[in-house]
């Protein structure tokens, strides 16, 4: 069985740059949110009854999902962001399970932003957090998303805080770290991730 490490953070947190550096060294890497999207294309079972429950204004002319246009509904009215969540977390973590059973190395990197919202920790053996300061997460996805700094306090105060990600961390990834020091960083839990996975592996021989 794979080791999982489960990488996340809060929104604009440097969660990519940070799977980029672990990808940039051949580790495999699981995105939640590309399987988010993938799992709401065009032709997706999902898609349908996403266009069934909300009404055309959340296509846009190409048959696409207008992500804009859902996020602000489900943020004004909670019980679609439930209905939401109840449609789509078991199709992306279905598929999230797929690929995980077909990662050919010792380990892989599960990145996944809503971790602590849905009490996913579990499925890892290890979780890894990108901390950010909430002024930087502002202005990050201020000029990120090109929206308000209202809307992005209410993306960021939707979400886990800051103390609860943090409460469930065995590594922390500080985002104000230079370039070199991330990836210094990043080599140095490589090591661990390998040496905590060929451990685990002759555990269940």
């Amino acid at each position: 069985m794979t080791y999982i490490v489960a990488l996340t953070g809060g929104i604009a947190s440097g969660k990519s740059t940070v799977a980029e550096l672990f990808a940039s060294r051949q580790i495999e890497i699981i995105d939640a949110d590309l399987i988010a999207r993938e799992v709401v294309e065009p032709g997706q079972p999902a898609l349908a009854k996403i266009k069934d429950h909300f009404g055309d204004q959340v296509l846009l002319k190409d048959g696409q999902l207008d992500r804009k246009k859902l996020r602000e509904i489900i943020f004004s009215i909670p019980q679609h962001k439930q209905w939401l969540n109840n449609l789509l977390h078991p199709l992306i973590q279905q598929r999230t399970q797929q690929r995980i059973a077909q990662c050919s190395g010792q380990w892989c990197l599960w990145v996944v932003p809503l971790l602590v919202e849905n009490q996913l920790q579990h499925l890892a053996q290890r979780v890894i957090v990108v901390d950010s300061e909430e002024e930087k997460q502002i202005d990050r996805v201020c000029e990120r998303d090109g929206i308000s700094r209202s809307q992005a306090l209410a993306i960021i105060h939707s979400q886990a805080t800051r103390q609860q990600r943090l409460a469930i961390a065995d590594d922390v990834i500080d985002n104000n770290l230079s370039k070199s020091a991330l990836a210094e960083k990043v080599s140095q839990l490589i090591l661990t991730y390998n040496q905590l996975a060929s451990e685990d592996k002759e555990r269940d021989l």
